[in-house]
């Protein structure tokens, strides 16, 4: 009992990695995100198709398709950024990879390049969740208000950790 007293609370940002409106998981027309199946987290519907590293840490996942990457931050924290919806079939039509798996990467350095019109032409949304996919019983969340956000300077989750 004592012991977890004197435990230090940690806070970590997250910070945008898209530039748009910042939503929450709920308004994401899609259940296994909205219902947060795969983890807490938020949206952006973005304005623009420069996606780039919300943390310092490593790339842990790029699937061939491109829709997405997982990053591992410098604390353990796994987060993954799913570009759109119904995205996986364009089969990385519309995506640019600009960093490969294990890739060292630091907050705001370019992950993706996305062709949004392509996506809003050829997949269901454009919307992107970020979620947190290995949570812990002692993190909270904090969100930032549902604003627009920038790429790379927005902080929007803050995890506090005891």
């Amino acid at each position: 009992m004592l012991k977890n007293l004197f435990k230090k609370t940690t806070k970590r940002e997250i910070i945008a990695p898209l530039s748009g409106q910042l939503v929450s998981l709920d308004q994401v027309p899609d259940p296994v995100f909205a219902e947060k199946m795969m983890g807490e987290g938020v949206a952006i519907i973005p304005t623009d198709g420069r996606v780039v590293a919300p943390v310092n840490g490593r790339i842990i996942q790029i699937p061939q398709s491109k829709h997405a990457v997982g990053i591992e931050a410098e604390d353990g924290t796994e987060i993954l950024i799913h570009i759109g919806l119904e995205t996986v079939r364009l089969k990385g039509q519309g995506f640019e990879e600009l960093v490969k798996v294990n890739d060292q990467v630091k907050v705001g350095d370019p992950l993706l390049t996305v062709d949004l019109t392509f996506i809003e032409d050829q997949a269901d949304s454009t919307i992107t969740p970020v979620i947190i996919t290995n949570s812990k019983s002692e993190m909270t969340y904090q969100f930032a208000p549902y604003t627009q956000v920038i790429a790379g300077k927005s902080p929007i989750i803050t995890i506090v950790e005891r």
